[in-house]
């Protein structure tokens, strides 16, 4: 959206750059002397990878990854040349062409694609490993009946990877087992830069940093520690625009089913996002907003475009047509909303909707608008 179009939206999403780039600092310090990498996939986690990753880049970041090719494409234009973008679905028939054309690094996940890539270019690769997550990468059969041909492949090997399954629960047993097995997948190929934590397995602690780490949501704010104190600062703020006040009397419904009834006359306040605007429709009789840092609970379901608040205890002055209600902010953050819908902090980022006026705060000293 432009500049001009924040009378006409409905909810104002503010993205603090500044924090996402003191984040990634936090954990590269804290990986180091491992290098840090920085996941923008899914446009950054719903946030606009091409802002997100230019402020990362400025901040001192070099190694960006995403998931798709079309998602690489788009970053490049955004990056430049020279900044090295990792594809973690890999080369798949027919893409090895537009993967060299753009100076992109697949991660490649199976024979197959190793396969396409020795056949098309001698070009940089990562290699992915299956510790324990029985998702993408090589098994561990694959590998052992690779593993000895794989350094004289004719592929640049730029790192080998894994994943861990359930690094945000640190004492899992399977962490450790997958550690042991990447540990000894790595030394297969020596010399080759080896990664397996993103975000919250860099606070396993220095045995699971390994030479490169590749946080993605903990630059966004999500906690990487659940059930302790964040460590990340929070980079969001989503303010809902009130389009309707009203007075109801006791015994009267609010929204679709009648599913909430007033026990006692109240006043209510209708906001402009619903779920198509990413506001889940879990949040229904759940969720929450702020105003003036007094918490107003969301009332009856969530509908397409609309949810309604209850501000009974709310200055009157502060809950008229065109104020905000405060959604996500320093009073209600990611992973609040996500325990009151169920959730995780992820899925509430990348469900925030296109609808938004989006304004970028603290790149480079300066802010923009989308």
């Amino acid at each position: 959206m432009s500049s001009d179009s924040a009378p006409r939206a409905g909810a104002i999403l503010e993205i603090d750059l500044g924090a996402v780039v003191a984040n990634w600092r936090l954990l590269a310090q804290k990986a180091a002397p491992a290098a840090c990498a920085a996941v923008v996939k899914a446009n950054a986690y719903g946030l606009g990878a091409p802002s997100v990753a230019r402020a990362l880049q400025a901040g001192g970041c070099r190694l960006f990854f995403v998931a798709t090719l079309d998602e690489a494409i788009a970053l490049r234009g955004a990056l430049g040349p020279e900044q090295e973008i990792a594809v973690f679905n890999g080369v798949l028939p027919g893409t090895a062409a537009e993967f060299s054309a753009h100076r992109l690094v697949p991660v490649l996940n199976d024979p197959g694609q190793i396969e396409i890539w020795k056949s098309f270019t001698a070009s940089p690769a990562i290699l992915h490993v299956d510790t324990g997550m029985s998702r993408l990468g090589l098994t561990a059969r694959e590998f052992a009946a690779l593993a000895a041909d794989l350094p004289n492949s004719g592929i640049a090997w730029r790192a080998v990877i894994s994943h861990l399954a359930c690094a945000d629960t640190p004492d899992h047993p399977l962490s450790a087992k997958q550690r042991s097995r990447f540990a000894a997948a790595a030394k297969r190929l020596p010399g080759v830069p080896a990664g397996l934590a993103a975000s919250s397995g860099i606070f396993l602690g220095p045995l699971y940093h390994f030479d490169l780490v590749r946080p993605g949501a903990a630059l966004y704010g999500v906690n990487p520690q659940p059930g302790r104190s964040n460590p990340m600062r929070q980079v969001v703020r989503l303010s809902g625009k009130i389009l309707q006040v009203r007075e109801i009397d006791t015994g009267e419904s609010v929204g679709y089913g009648a599913a909430h009834v007033m026990e006692k006359a109240g006043r209510t306040a209708t906001v402009a996002v619903g779920y198509a605007d990413g506001w889940l429709r879990s949040l229904s009789h759940r969720g929450c907003g702020f105003i003036g840092g007094k918490r107003v609970p969301l009332l009856g379901r969530v509908s397409m475009d609309l949810v309604t608040f209850d501000v009974s205890a709310v200055d009157p002055a502060l809950t008229h047509p065109g104020a905000m209600i405060e959604l996500l902010g320093e009073h209600y953050g990611v992973d609040d909303v996500a325990i009151a819908a169920g959730t995780i902090g992820y899925e509430i980022l990348t469900a925030l909707g296109s609808r938004y006026h989006r304004v970028y705060r603290g790149s480079a000293g300066t802010n923009h608008r989308e």
